[in-house]
């Protein structure tokens, strides 16, 4: 019997849910990852003592990224569809998710870290949106990344594909707070700010203050899954760039 992908457990009488992706090394977000993390977040949703989420990794890795081989044309509109409840499932979460990156957190590993709220990173580790590498882009992270940074730093990600480190992505407005242990400061975090509080006003308070944005996220995230399904991935690129990658070769562009 395989082991399940997101380990999920209590702490600290029922305040504390948390959440961990458990397919070390890459921990990829393939369906089966994202039904179970959707699953847990359901399964937790109305507990009236829940104050906050911590989601962190198994592992030397956050994440590698999603599956390459569900973004192909047969797949790609189940797992974006998919992924994309997830996230929306995620920003209209009742409590704080506090999210612990170490090494590699790439592509939908980000998209998925970038659900959360409050970020904390090992300082080394390597963030970033590669997609445009592989000749589609990042759907979610065109919604998510302007409103955590600025629109510049936003699209120098999202359009350069580069990965940079926690450091970087802290003064670019994307870490909130660096630590060699991320689990261990979230968790410290969650302690000194939030096992005090009423679950119940904090509710309120998470509401209010991320309205306008969730809202400006759903709407553009559906836009951008049309803009992904029902154009880009009718292009000669976006095909030949994903499978390139999967049977690692030189990728031959059309421009078209």
């Amino acid at each position: 019997m395989s082991e399940l992908p997101v380990k999920v457990w209590l702490e600290h009488g029922g305040r504390l849910l948390r959440l961990r992706l458990a397919k070390p090394k890459a921990n990829i977000v393939d369906a089966t990852m994202i039904a179970a993390l959707s699953s847990a977040f359901s399964a937790h949703h109305h507990e009236a003592d829940l104050t906050a989420v911590v989601l962190d990794a198994q592992g030397s890795h956050f994440s590698f990224g999603a599956s390459v081989e569900e973004h192909l044309p047969e797949q790609c509109a189940q797992m974006l569809t998919s992924f994309h409840a997830l996230i929306k499932q995620m920003l209209d979460y009742p409590v704080p998710i506090l999210v612990a990156i170490q090494g590699q957190c790439l592509g939908g590993g980000l998209e998925l870290a970038c659900s959360g709220d409050i970020l904390f990173a090992q300082p080394h580790a390597k963030l970033g949106q590669p997609e445009i590498k592989l000749g589609v882009f990042a759907p979610a992270a065109s919604c998510l990344l302007p409103e955590k940074m600025s629109s510049g730093n936003a699209q120098d990600l999202l359009w350069s594909g580069r990965s940079v480190d926690a450091v970087e992505a802290h003064r670019m407005g994307l870490v909130n707070e660096l630590a060699e242990q991320p689990s261990v400061a979230a968790v410290a975090w969650f302690e000194q700010h939030l096992l005090s509080s009423s679950a119940s006003s904090l509710r309120f308070a998470v509401k209010a203050a991320q309205h306008d944005a969730v809202t400006r996220i759903k709407a553009k995230l559906d836009a951008v899954e049309a803009l992904y399904l029902q154009e880009l991935m009718h292009t000669h690129d976006a095909v030949e760039g994903l499978q390139a990658f999967i049977e690692k070769r030189k990728v031959n562009w059309g421009q078209r």
